[in-house]
């Protein structure tokens, strides 16, 4: 519809309208808006890195439990400080063999440490040439794909991992959470990790790792919660640090007002989600 014509129509609705009306907008608005929430009561399990670790990494408080206050879940956490996303498969084993059957949804929050470390991004898929049955009954060759499970790229890494999530916990609901922007970090004089304005030693950027996790979406069909961007963290700038662990050792680590930052970014973007499907 053209915008003059719409906007003509709304100028006739509003004229028209009896004064009451515009009073009860104002009284709707001023309400406050009240959301279902599917995740009380539900038992998440928090798979990642040291930002999820429950030994608290440069923090008070972790967002897991920010989110276990506002939104009432129960937290199963089995983040490990360092790991990478090799490390996510050992985490999703361990909590199929102490939690099977007693938890409902499942966020992995991960790839900043295989960045940091160089780990190839790899390809998502194998390819090989193989007959198949077509239209008339008949067969042709044609070029299958595969996931690739490469452990040593970090999409083959993903590919591992998320086979195993998938066929482990068919009605839990899994959700991807990208790496948070980072600066530079100094623990010892053999641990530097350079900001993000530069590249790792095979020359890509953090970037690309948080690409290949939205890109996971929708190679196995989960939701993906693109923490690098509506959580607002930006640690380059000077006035982001007081989110971080320290304002010159530690911009990779959020304290806990950053834990706080990405907990309620991501407590509005869980609201959108069911817990399960069951």
């Amino acid at each position: 519809m053209n915008t003059q014509v719409t906007a003509c129509i709304l100028a006739g609705i509003l004229a028209t309208a009896p004064a009451t009306a515009g009073r009860v907008a104002q009284e709707t608005e001023a309400d406050e808006v009240m959301l279902p929430n599917p995740w009380k009561g539900k038992r998440v399990a928090f798979l990642g890195d040291s930002i999820t670790d429950k030994v608290h990494v440069g923090t008070a408080k972790n967002y897991w439990q920010f989110l276990e206050e506002w939104l009432g879940l129960t937290p199963l956490v089995y983040g490990i400080n360092g790991n990478q996303w090799n490390g996510i498969l050992k985490q999703a084993q361990k909590l199929k063999a102490e939690a099977d059957g007693q938890v409902d949804a499942i966020l992995v929050f991960a790839g900043t440490n295989d960045y940091n470390a160089g780990i190839p991004l790899g390809e998502w898929y194998d390819y090989v040439y193989q007959d198949t049955t077509v239209k008339g009954g008949g067969k042709e060759g044609r070029k299958k794909r595969t996931p690739s499970q490469d452990p040593d790229t970090f999409r083959g890494r993903i590919n591992l991992a998320m086979d195993y999530l998938k066929r482990n916990f068919p009605t839990q609901q899994i959700i991807l959470l990208t790496p948070i922007h980072r600066a530079q970090a100094q623990f010892s004089i053999n641990n530097i990790q350079p900001a993000e304005a530069f590249p790792n030693k095979l020359g890509h950027y953090v970037d690309e790792y948080v690409q290949a996790i939205k890109e996971a979406a929708n190679v196995w069909a989960v939701p993906v919660i693109d923490l690098n961007s509506v959580c607002g963290l930006f640690p380059m700038m000077d006035e982001h640090a007081r989110y971080f662990h320290h304002s010159e050792t530690d911009r990779l680590h959020p304290n806990a007002d950053g834990h706080s930052r990405m907990a309620k970014a991501l407590m509005y973007q869980l609201l959108a989600f069911p817990a399960d499907f069951d």
